[in-house]
């Protein structure tokens, strides 16, 4: 299995897409919507194929959606949301979201939502919901600053 370092800053599973010259990774809206992705800026992307291998190949930055140069696959296996339902954990409030909802991000950038928080909070939750790219969660204590 590929190790995947911690300083990651978000992780998400998509396809390569060839348009004759080029080929395009697509980004899902919501990273874009929710702020994980912002348009205009530059970022360092490293693609990895769902087989098993064990390589990586990182394409040049680009703007989201990224258009990437033709290169061999980069094999690796799976990995799914770093979070489980009812699971609590402490984390701390960077941003918040378009609906005025704390946004913290954990292990490899993936986002956990945090409705009545703001940003410098640092709460412990209970994780309630897990999507594919995104978990929603209500505080089960105090928020603190930090």
């Amino acid at each position: 299995m590929t190790e995947i370092s911690d300083s990651l800053r978000l992780l998400f599973e998509t396809s390569v897409e060839d348009e004759g010259d080029r080929y395009t990774v697509a980004i899902p809206p919501e990273l874009v919507e929710n702020g994980s992705i912002e348009t205009g800026t530059s970022y360092r992307v490293a693609l990895l194929a769902a087989e098993e291998d064990e390589q990586t190949e990182t394409a040049p930055a680009q703007e989201a959606p990224s258009s990437v140069s033709r290169a061999d696959p980069a094999p690796s296996h799976e990995q799914g949301p770093p979070v489980e339902e009812g699971e609590v954990r402490t984390v701390s409030i960077d941003t918040l979201g378009d609906q005025g909802d704390g946004i913290a991000k954990v292990e490899r950038g993936f986002i956990v939502i945090v409705p009545g928080t703001k940003p410098g909070d640092r709460v412990e939750v209970e994780i309630t919901d897990v999507k594919e790219t995104v978990a929603f969660a209500e505080t089960v204590g105090e928020a603190t600053v930090r």
